[in-house]
């Protein structure tokens, strides 16, 4: 047994403290314990950093790579624009200013360019969406096999260009491409060399590609479209043509005007069609430069004839005509908003 004395001599520790009491309680009524650490200053530091700079990091790749391939090729074919630079000798570029622009102004094959650019985008959009919302509209309905029917909408956008083109180029030969309008008492066609023969084969190219992808486009938008409206108009004594008119196309509207632009962009770019339809002489756009777009004409003066000056101006009146197809498609979108 423990004495008074040696009880007074050794206080409790905490292994003997009474019941109830926290270890450290003893410890800290003698002001033997510490409180707990927090986090020390420069992980506080760390981790605000992370928070802050984590989504920059993240979305930074597509910035480097948009600065890198479009970004600075494109102020780069502006400096080129303002200059006189051939392709055969890049380090000797002389000041030029808007020289490049005026004679591009000047130049009836710029303008003829342009005209064929336009009447191409012309004759391929307008057809080829017509024919897109068809589609679509029987895609719309039950059918056995939808989906193989969908896989074959994108089949001609999954070929290649060059393949499409070729056959097209076999189709539209002397040979080939008038035996139809013999049979039907048409005289044949030189569809290489006529003015709207050669666009109309250029434009059948592009049809034949984009509709199926235009097609799924205005399906997944009439997929959208509440049932409701079509119950209501069938009810009113609707039959399928008038709710396709009176339903389906309002609801398409921004749909449609999508497409519209995405073509036209498309149209204004048009190269890689008219390039191999030609054959020898794709670059010139024909003989006659009867097909030349604006895509033909920028790679004609820039690779063919070394004038890398002008091709660049080429390039950049391209872009200033896509921003007033830009500001047209908003100004259209800002009224079908206010409309609806």
């Amino acid at each position: 047994m423990t004495s008074p004395k040696q009880a007074l001599a050794h206080p409790a520790s905490s292994a003997e403290a009474a019941p109830g009491s926290q270890p450290g309680a003893a410890r800290g009524a003698h002001g033997g314990g510490t409180p707990p650490k927090g986090p020390s200053p420069w992980r506080s530091k760390l981790y605000r950093w992370d928070m802050k700079a984590s989504p920059y990091v993240f979305i930074a790749p597509f910035f480097v790579i948009f600065g890198a391939f479009s970004l600075v090729p494109l102020l780069y074919t502006a400096w080129y624009s303002l200059h006189d630079v051939q392709l055969s000798s890049l380090d000797t570029q002389t000041w030029a200013g808007l020289d490049n622009y005026q004679n591009l102004l000047s130049s009836d094959f710029f303008w003829n360019a342009l005209k064929n650019t336009f009447t191409i985008g012309v004759i391929s959009t307008v057809p080829q969406l017509m024919a897109a919302i068809g589609l679509a509209h029987l895609l719309n309905y039950k059918l056995r096999g939808s989906t193989v029917w969908r896989v074959v909408m994108l089949t001609p956008y999954a070929t290649s260009v060059a393949a499409a083109t070729l056959v097209f180029t076999l189709l539209y030969s002397w040979d080939g491409g008038n035996w139809l309008l013999d049979f039907v008492g048409i005289d044949p066609i030189n569809w290489r060399e006529s003015d709207w023969g050669s666009q109309f084969a250029v434009s059948s190219i592009v049809i034949w590609r984009w509709t199926g992808y235009n097609a799924l486009i205005y399906l997944a938008a009439m997929q959208a479209i509440p049932h409701d409206l079509y119950e209501s108009a069938a009810i009113d004594g609707a039959n399928r043509w008038q709710q396709f008119i009176h339903v389906t196309v309002p609801q398409l509207r921004p749909t449609i005007l999508f497409t519209v632009v995405v073509s036209t962009i498309g149209a204004t770019q048009l190269f890689g069609e008219p390039l191999l339809f030609g054959g020898v002489s794709g670059s010139k756009g024909g003989s006659e430069h009867q097909y030349q777009t604006l895509g033909l004409y920028m790679y004609d003066q820039g690779w063919i004839i070394g004038n890398l000056g002008k091709a660049s101006a080429i390039a950049w009146s391209m872009f200033l005509i896509l921003l007033i197809v830009a500001a047209v498609n908003l100004l259209l979108t800002r009224r079908l908003r206010k409309s609806q």
